[in-house]
């Protein structure tokens, strides 16, 4: 299964510092065990299009062997749990979207 999860900072975490850290904390979540394969990003430079949404900051896509993979990953994995413990005060919003 994919997980995409898509974040959009607060006003005062867009600048040098805040993008420093938020880089830094998404390089750490994608070295969870639990995660077949991981990447993040930002959103890239296409042209605009009725379809498409550039005003996110950040995105990750992870890959799990299994959805028992991602339950553990959700529930009990410390990686996970420090990102999003020690960095949600970051977030303006937050948008995730699952697939089989």
């Amino acid at each position: 299964m994919e997980h995409h999860v898509y974040f959009w900072l607060k006003k005062e975490f867009k600048n040098v510092a805040g993008y420093d850290r938020m880089e830094a904390a998404l390089d750490e979540l994608v070295e969870s065990p639990n995660i077949t394969e991981g990447f993040w990003g930002k959103p890239a430079a296409t042209e605009s299009r009725s379809v498409t949404d550039h005003s996110w900051d950040y995105g990750i896509s992870l890959k799990f062997d299994s959805l028992e993979d991602h339950m553990r990953y959700q529930k009990t994995d410390s990686i996970h749990e420090a990102f999003s413990g020690g960095h949600r005060e970051m977030w303006a919003k937050v948008l995730v979207m699952d697939m089989e």
